[in-house]
């Protein structure tokens, strides 16, 4: 399964919906992948990143305290930016048919970490 750019273009306005949607693709990326040690290994980590972002943004949005809500936004975050770490890795050791479909999913991770950085800094600074 690939990512149209058209599918780029409505990304959902919602976050939890947004996350799921990337643990979706990410999930469905993994399947494609030719079967060999290292891409297990890497799959497997991509597939938890992934799916951890999502979750811990749901987690963050039933926070007892704004302290709390930033613990789990930089969780949030800190998952982003694994999951393109292991999208990146598996991009430059492997022979993709569906290059672009790992370029948007690293984007879309970039993107998210970007969107979760902006909202711990204004959590922050709001009183």
């Amino acid at each position: 399964m690939t990512i149209s750019k058209k599918q780029i273009a409505k990304k959902p306005y919602d976050l939890e919906e947004r996350t799921f949607q990337f643990a979706k693709d990410v999930r469905m990326f993994v399947k494609t992948l030719k079967r060999t040690i290292a891409t297990i290994e890497d799959s497997k980590q991509v597939v938890k990143a992934s799916g951890s972002v999502g979750a811990n943004y749901i987690e963050a949005n039933e926070s007892f305290s704004k302290k709390d809500f930033v613990f789990r936004a930089k969780i949030c975050r800190k998952e982003a930016k694994e999951s393109a770490y292991w999208l990146r890795l598996i991009k430059e050791t492997n022979e993709l048919l569906n290059h672009e479909e790992v370029i948007d999913l690293i984007q879309e991770a970039t993107e998210l970490k970007k969107i979760f950085s902006s909202m711990i800094e204004k959590t922050k600074l709001a009183k």
